[in-house]
């Protein structure tokens, strides 16, 4: 497949300048929701797909203790330490300050992603994203082989267009995970089931929706983890310039500010710290060291 340029592609080229901001602040925003949500997980790391959440029944415990039957046993003796590093600083049992830190980012999230899809259908950069043709499935099939087999395929330039499995998986992080996130998170907010009961329903009780909102941080986190490879793997400083400065050139300066993009969602994030009182306990796992600190 020949490399796509101005020459021979006549649909939308480039990243206009909201769509790199938008980039951005999804990349600070995503990863705050993804570590805060660990910490709120290992608060009671099991997860269910029924109303009752009876000991046994989980579908994935995050924990290798078990539950059991012959004395009281609550969440808070489920609960589990997380390095700071990966989830929020705080340790155990400050599932307050996790959760402040995951409602803030997630109105940031939300603004952002309605901004991005107005934009979108606003400009013919939609275009970058929908299929216009069925034979997009057949194509990300063959792109897929590729990748599975150990072969790049013959890729396109992304400043220009992306491939079938590109853009397959860019729509479903935008269409399906996002809105899916969005909604699977109002359908565990005891204030939104206690006015409309029925909504958690849609996705089968508030347990339910509680796991699929998991598997849609799964879905995030896989799709940052095989982005980011395979833009090192193409072309690591011509892809950072495509969509930090909006140049196709090999300037090494859309890398350099890239990584001081990166630097900043680092710091940003190390240091939510612990309401004042709590305790940090690395070193203890299965006592608690604090009273759950509120918001």
């Amino acid at each position: 497949m020949p490399q796509i340029s101005p020459s021979n592609f006549d649909g939308p080229h480039g990243f206009p300048l909201w769509v790199r901001y938008c980039h951005f602040f999804n990349f600070l925003f995503v990863t705050m929701l993804i570590r805060s949500g660990l910490s709120i997980l290992a608060d009671h790391p099991r997860l269910y797909f029924n109303n009752h959440c009876t000991p046994g029944s989980e579908w994935i415990r995050l924990t290798p203790l078990t539950a059991p039957t012959d004395r009281i046993w609550t969440a808070k003796d489920d609960a589990r330490y997380v390095s700071p590093i990966v989830a929020t600083p705080g340790y155990r049992h400050t599932i307050g300050i996790a959760r402040c830190w995951h409602f803030l980012n997630v109105y940031g999230f939300i603004i952002t992603g309605i901004f991005l899809v107005t934009m979108l259908f606003d400009t013919e950069q939609w275009r970058r994203l929908v299929p216009q043709s069925t034979l997009v499935l057949l194509q990300a099939w063959n792109t897929w082989v590729h990748y599975a087999t150990c072969h790049l395929p013959p890729e396109l330039n992304g400043f220009y267009g992306y491939n079938a499995l590109q853009q397959i998986a860019y729509l479903s992080v935008v269409f399906v995970s996002g809105p899916l996130a969005i909604l699977t998170g109002i359908a565990m907010s005891p204030a939104a089931v206690n006015r409309f009961h029925w909504y958690a329903k849609l996705f089968g009780g508030r347990q339910s929706a509680r796991s699929i909102h998991f598997l849609t941080m799964l879905s995030f986190f896989a799709f940052i983890v095989v982005h980011v490879t395979l833009i090192a793997m193409t072309g690591f400083v011509r892809n950072m310039n495509h969509i930090v400065l909006g140049t196709d050139d090999q300037n090494h300066l859309g890398m350099i500010l890239s990584f001081v993009g990166i630097g900043v969602v680092i710091l940003l994030g190390s240091r939510p710290t612990p309401s004042p009182g709590s305790t940090p306990a690395p070193s203890s796992m299965y006592k608690s060291s604090s009273p759950t600190p509120s918001c």
